[in-house]
């Protein structure tokens, strides 16, 4: 399978293309700092620049031409609103319209847990970044794509153990980074996931299994 992986530097997405390399994909991989190309060319990836920032459906369309998956696992960080609004909103949307309009299908966007943060006081920002990722995962849920969206708990930054808690609504908690690169990939080896919304957690259940249990 050819997978490209936007956020492929990121802590859910290094992981997940180790993992589709060792796997024996085709995989391309977007990067924006310096060096992270080289990163990417050494764990067998191809590196594709992409600044998400600037990127509308004509970007997204050469980016996206003759692949078979996209994972988008960026996002802004609370590096800011404006930052949050194009990367958790924006590019997503773009991303969208440039798979419809190139005839790409499958899409797996990692979202958040609609709890996320709760327990906490709430910000302007905070409640902002909420928002820009619901508009997303709405004009994902829109389309006409083969899509899943993985919302994961508080992330957590090791490579977990592979035991998970996934399902269409469970209660809220941490995740291994790890654990949701896992997730992903297993979302890509089954077509038969389709049009689903995963929240995802650390658990007892092994993510093969987790996700076999949610095949309709």
């Amino acid at each position: 399978m050819k997978v490209l992986v936007i956020g492929a530097t990121g802590g859910v997405g290094g992981r997940l293309v180790e993992m589709l390399v060792e796997a024996g994909h085709e995989v391309t991989g977007t990067w924006h700092s310096d060096g992270d190309d080289v990163e990417l060319q050494r764990q067998g990836v191809t590196p594709r620049f992409a600044d998400l920032t600037q990127m509308g459906a004509d970007d997204f369309g050469d980016l996206v031409q003759f692949t078979d998956a996209v994972v988008f696992s960026a996002g802004a960080g609370g590096a800011g609103m404006d930052l949050a609004t194009a990367i958790d909103g924006d590019a997503p949307i773009a991303l969208v319209q440039a798979m419809e309009a190139q005839g790409v299908a499958r899409l797996v966007l990692v979202s958040v847990f609609p709890e996320a943060g709760r327990d906490q006081e709430p910000s302007d920002g905070f409640e902002h970044y909420m928002a820009q990722k619901k508009r997303a995962d709405v004009a994902v849920c829109a389309s006409g794509l083969d899509w899943v969206l993985i919302r994961p708990g508080t992330l957590q930054d090791d490579d977990g153990d592979g035991r998970v808690n996934a399902g269409r609504c469970i209660s809220y908690g941490d995740v291994a980074r790890g654990n949701v690169a896992r997730a992903i990939h297993g979302v890509l080896e089954r077509p038969e996931l389709s049009q689903e919304i995963i929240e995802l957690t650390d658990g007892d259940t092994d993510v093969d299994a987790a996700l076999d249990d949610l095949v309709r």
